[in-house]
């Protein structure tokens, strides 16, 4: 398992370099002049010797791979240079705002695993009785509503018809309904009809039959052997999933007011202060790698026919 690990760890390495690389690059391949931008935000004239001035401070009059390597170094040290806006260094302003990112995601994920995994389940044990018709009209909405429409619609039934929760912003746990099932039915649609065909799938299996030939209990046939293989599907989405939810935050954080990363991300790109979007970009690569590094694990721990290092 060490040796696995190790190796997963190493090809990361060439994989966060190109992703270094094309963020540098997007940025440098805008149609603004940074310098520009920073002076302007700084609410001074851009004249060519303000410009000129402002170039040579923050380096871009040199060679582009001597740029490169440098904010690449500095990104080694956890320095991604200062806020064009506030003149704050940039890291800690978006760490700032990732505990409330975070706190939206855990209860979304809560509020998925809490819809899906009972409803897969009842929806393989009871093929196509009423619970699994529901299921299956519940993917199918649940699938096809863009998050924010469905935010929208959350808002104006629970908020503005029944006066029942917060409109916006961060506080209670009220205000964490919302947005959290916002986020988490599309998710969860996708979910429960991943797990119900996994399942079927299972039950089918011929060592489904031998255990029942054994009179091994029904619940410890669907439990410990037919639902462990079953969740190896959802571990490999959920890779991906957590990334997106972190990342795809961005529209539900804006439609609630959420103090989020991604709120933070979409007022930066606006305001055009490249340093944030450089970082933004850089930490939501870092933590899809981290995520998908970590499925590859469980996926080996869960399912014992892979053979590490073959």
């Amino acid at each position: 398992m060490k040796k696995y690990i190790f190796r997963r760890l190493l090809n990361i390495i060439p994989v966060l370099l190109g992703i270094s690389v094309i963020t540098f690059g997007l940025i440098h391949m805008v149609p603004c002049d940074p310098a520009e931008v920073y002076l302007r935000l700084s609410q001074i004239p851009p004249t060519d010797e303000a410009v000129a001035l402002v170039r040579s401070e923050l380096g871009l009059d040199r060679p582009l791979y001597i740029q490169y390597f440098d904010w690449l170094w500095k990104v080694f040290h956890l320095d991604f240079g200062k806020s064009f806006v506030t003149r704050q260094p940039v890291l800690p302003s978006v760490l700032y705002y990732i505990p409330a990112t975070i706190q939206l995601t855990a209860c979304s994920l809560l509020l998925m695993f809490l819809i899906s995994i009972p409803l897969g389940i009842w929806a393989a044990l009871y093929k196509d009785s009423l619970l699994d018709q529901f299921s299956r009209i519940l993917a199918f909405i649940g699938a096809s509503m863009p998050s924010f429409w469905l935010g929208f619609l959350l808002l104006y039934v629970f908020s503005l018809k029944l006066d029942l929760l917060p409109v916006t912003g961060r506080g209670t746990f009220l205000h964490l309904i919302l947005p959290s099932l916002t986020l988490a039915l599309g998710y969860a649609a996708t979910y429960t009809r991943l797990l119900r065909t996994s399942m079927l799938e299972n039950l089918n299996k011929d060592f489904v039959l031998y255990a029942r030939v054994r009179g091994i209990k029904e619940k410890l046939i669907i439990g410990k052997h037919v639902f462990k293989n079953a969740l190896l599907p959802m571990i490999t989405a959920f890779g991906m999933s957590l990334g997106h939810l972190l990342a795809g935050s961005v529209i539900v954080e804006n439609i609630f007011a959420w103090p989020g990363v991604g709120r933070y991300c979409v007022f930066s790109i606006f305001s055009r202060d490249y340093p944030v979007i450089q970082c933004y970009v850089c930490l939501m690569a870092v933590i899809f790698v981290v995520c998908n590094l970590l499925v590859d694990i469980a996926y080996v721990y869960l399912d014992p026919r892979i053979k590490i290092g073959r």
